[in-house]
């Protein structure tokens, strides 16, 4: 079983959402939408039409969101089929958080590292 395939997103917590925006914004050129973030674009040689998007975002440093993890950071992984990849690690002893969502934007579950990041996993919707 195919387990990450790629980076899906990158999510930063900040106590100044609009003075970090602005700075990735002025010196490393992310064009943050209204939203707070960005979608980029990929194509490679597993995906020649360029389907897929990797996020990047900023969320409140107050958000509970990455809970139960104490990072200012979250990795989102692409995944091949989450339910099976969700069920291997269960098996395998990580720490698997319960909640799956399951939307229009694709399916999406987390799991805790080692080191008490949260990893959130992300099969997309097909042709994503």
């Amino acid at each position: 079983m195919k387990r990450v395939t790629g980076i899906g997103g990158i999510f930063i917590k900040s106590a100044n959402t609009a003075r970090l925006r602005e700075w990735y914004q002025k010196h490393l050129g992310i064009q943050v939408e209204e939203w707070g973030g960005t979608a980029f674009s990929w194509a490679g040689p597993h995906n020649p039409d360029g389907h897929g998007t990797t996020v990047w975002n900023v969320f409140e440093a107050s958000s509970n969101y990455f809970n139960p993890s104490q990072a200012q950071f979250m990795v989102n992984y692409r995944v091949d089929k989450l339910h099976p990849l969700l069920a291997a690690l269960r098996a395998e002893g990580c720490q698997v958080d319960d909640k799956v969502d399951e939307s229009e934007y694709g399916k999406f579950g987390w799991v805790v590292d080692p080191d008490g990041n949260k990893i959130e996993l992300w099969e997309p919707p097909e042709k994503q």
